[in-house]
């Protein structure tokens, strides 16, 4: 009797769908699996563009490497050989004007040095006082999740939220640490708040059991991370279409229906089972009829709009070249540029494939702050340079510059954030053939996406093949 060959859809070509595909690949010709993403391109937010003729990234420009998930990744898509690693890691806090290096052994902002916070000169006299209160305050234990702004900013006082806390967050989530949760976004952090007095003390330990030759932070690909996509495209034999709505999901007898396409052509595609790797507000509504509940706590997570200004200049246009990896910026600042990366020093291959230029990119735009993105490119690149000849000195304009916008990009992971996400996924777990994935869940930052991805996967696969069979598929292809 010949096997039946699955057909598994993904919805949603960036990383995590993509992964997703690859994953699902391991089951060899049990499974064939078709990619529908509604964009023109694979890849979601990760980008890569030629900036003065250099391919630079214009989306996530690195990715974790102390978590296996990402390397992993691109070592399967055959791209081992191109991971980079970063020339400096250090970094600065932009505080009233002036960059300031961040204090050796912080957690996510949080000091645990008060010698290396004092002489960061980040915090004011008042601000450095206040912190070692937090020895003497009576405890502050939390039992439920609270916002990263009000636990910190009880022990540490407001300005350790403001000048340090927020502006790393904010690198991260675009988001406000009034609303951003304790427990989804600084779990040591909040581990330690359920169990100890003082919060420098706990910061303390987290960062002596930090390993010490764990090997660089990040790292990236010599074509960028935008160059990741592609590969895992092709390597998970997937087939991929491009410009593909799914507008309509339903459950059949023995399966799944998607309609896409416009409304007076639709098309119909059959699926055995389906991942749903998009964001939260569309796989809320792609699931409103058949998963109601996890529809409704989808729509909750809201999402943090944000662009990429990048810049090329002349070496001859610094004063002095940058040392770090370049600055965070406070909101309590009122700046329109949140973070600024020089990404030729940070990256040294990019500084190889033209010495004579320096490539920098401008974050620009937090939550709440849609209206400064409703600007002109011309006016963001405006924003840009002026923040450039400000805080760095440089002069005259920049070779060549490119405005991408991420509009609807950053996942909030708000209070409750945790307990949302366990009833989302509770409200599927009995939808056979239905696995969601990506960077709503479970963090996002790329290994973490692709985490939620390979988990996905191996739901799909078991669901499709309960016998275990694709298991012994994949031993035999490792």
């Amino acid at each position: 009797m010949e096997r039946k060959r699955h057909h598994v859809v993904v919805v949603g070509g960036g990383i995590a769908g993509l992964a997703a595909a690859w994953y699902l690949g391991r089951a060899g010709d049990r499974v064939r699996v078709t990619v529908l993403d509604s964009a023109p391109r694979v890849g979601g937010k990760l980008l890569a563009a030629e900036v003065a003729g250099v391919q630079t990234d214009v989306g996530a420009e690195a990715m974790l490497a102390r978590r296996p998930e990402g390397k992993e990744l691109a070592r399967l898509a055959g791209l081992g050989d191109e991971l980079r690693t970063p020339g400096t890691t250090r970094g600065a806090i932009l505080t009233r004007g002036t960059p300031r290096p961040l204090p050796a052994g912080q957690v996510m902002g949080v000091p645990s040095d008060l010698g290396a916070l004092a002489r960061s000169g980040i915090l004011s006299p008042g601000g450095l006082a206040r912190t070692p209160l937090d020895l003497v305050l009576p405890a502050t234990l939390i039992d439920t999740d609270v916002s990263v702004a009000a636990y910190i900013r009880a022990r540490m006082g407001t300005e350790v939220v403001d000048r340090l806390v927020e502006p790393l967050l904010g690198g991260v989530y675009a988001g406000r640490v009034e609303r951003l949760s304790l427990d989804a976004t600084m779990p040591k952090i909040a581990m330690a708040a359920r169990s100890e007095r003082s919060l420098l003390n706990a910061a303390r330990r987290i960062a002596a059991e930090a390993p010490k030759d764990a090997g660089p932070v990040f790292t990236s690909l010599r074509e960028g991370m935008g160059s990741l996509p592609g590969a895992v495209a092709a390597a998970s034999g997937a087939l991929v279409r491009t410009g593909v709505t799914v507008r309509e999901l339903r459950r059949t007898a023995d399966g799944w229906r998607l309609v896409t396409g416009p409304v007076p052509d639709p098309e119909v595609v059959e699926a055995d089972a389906v991942v749903l790797a998009t964001p939260a507000t569309p796989t809320g509504r792609l699931l409103a009829e058949e998963a109601p509940a996890a529809a409704a706590e989808l729509a909750r997570i809201e999402y943090a709009s944000m662009a990429i200004v990048s810049l090329a200049y002349p070496r001859a246009a610094f004063p002095r070249l940058p040392e770090g990896s370049g600055y965070l910026v406070p909101a309590v600042d009122r700046r329109p540029v949140k973070a600024v990366t020089f990404s030729s020093v940070k990256w040294p291959h990019l500084a190889e494939a033209d010495p004579d230029i320096v490539l920098l990119r401008c974050s620009i735009g937090r939550l709440g702050e849609e209206a400064v993105l409703q600007r002109e490119d011309t006016e963001l690149v405006a924003l840009a340079t002026a923040e450039m000849a400000e805080v760095m000195g440089v002069c005259g304009l920049p070779l060549d510059s490119r405005v991408t916008r991420w509009g609807g990009s950053l996942p909030q992971y708000e209070v409750g954030h945790l307990d949302r996400v366990a009833r989302i996924r509770a409200a599927v777990a009995d939808r056979p053939g239905l696995a969601l994935c990506g960077a709503a869940y479970d963090g996002v930052g790329i290994p973490a996406v692709i985490s939620t991805a390979r988990t996905a996967a191996a739901r799909i696969l078991d669901h499709l093949d309960p016998a275990g069979e694709w298991r012994k598929e994949e031993s035999k292809a490792r």
